[in-house]
C-alpha cells in the first residue's frame, strides 16, 4: 500500500466496513477463479468433467493456495463471517456448480446438479486434506483417489 501512496485509512475508506472489504475480495477472487475453470474446461477436447477435475485436483493448485480455490483455502473461515461475505461466496460458487452440472453424468438436470454438488464437495474436501497433511505421498494419494472416484 505504501508503494501505491495509500495509507490503511485511505484504503479502508473505500468500504463501509471490514466485512464489505472481505465480501468484495471474495467476489473478485471467485470471479477470477471461475474464469480460470472455464478456460481449463473449454480448452480441452473430450470429457469436460475429467478436465475440470484434473485441473482442480492438480498439485499446482494444491501448492498455490493463495491463487487457488477460495473455498478450499478459507471455507471454514467464511462460515463465521457476515451475511454479506457469505452471500458473496454463495453467488461466487454458483458458476462453478453450474459448470460441474453441465459436465456431471445424469439423466436429468436435477440428477446432474446433485452429482455436481457431491463432486464439488469432494474436490474441496480433497484439496483441504491434501494441503493439510505433511506427507507428500499421502497428499498426492488423496488427490488421485478423489480424481479416480469422480
Amino acid at each position: 500500500m505504501k508503494s501505491a501512496g495509500l495509507t490503511h485509512g485511505g484504503f479502508y475508506a473505500n468500504f463501509d466496513s471490514k466485512e464489505d472489504l472481505i465480501a468484495e475480495s471474495c467476489e473478485r477472487s471467485l470471479a477470477k477463479l471461475n474464469e480460470g475453470w472455464d478456460k481449463a474446461a473449454g480448452g480441452k477436447n473430450g470429457d469436460l468433467l475429467r478436465a475440470v477435475v484434473a485441473a482442480y485436483l492438480s498439485t499446482s493448485h494444491r501448492d498455490d493456495p493463495g491463487n487457488g480455490c477460495l473455498i478450499a483455502a478459507l471455507g471454514s473461515d467464511v462460515a463465521r463471517k457476515s451475511p454479506a461475505v457469505r452471500h458473496a461466496v454463495t453467488e461466487g460458487i454458483r458458476p462453478f456448480v453450474e459448470l460441474l452440472t453441465r459436465a456431471a453424468p445424469g439423466r436429468t438436470k436435477v440428477a446432474r446438479r446433485k452429482r455436481a454438488l457431491a463432486i464439488y464437495a469432494s474436490l474441496v474436501g480433497a484439496m483441504v486434506l491434501a494441503r493439510a497433511v505433511d506427507d507428500p505421498a499421502l497428499s498426492k494419494g488423496i488427490l488421485e483417489a478423489v480424481k479416480a472416484s469422480v
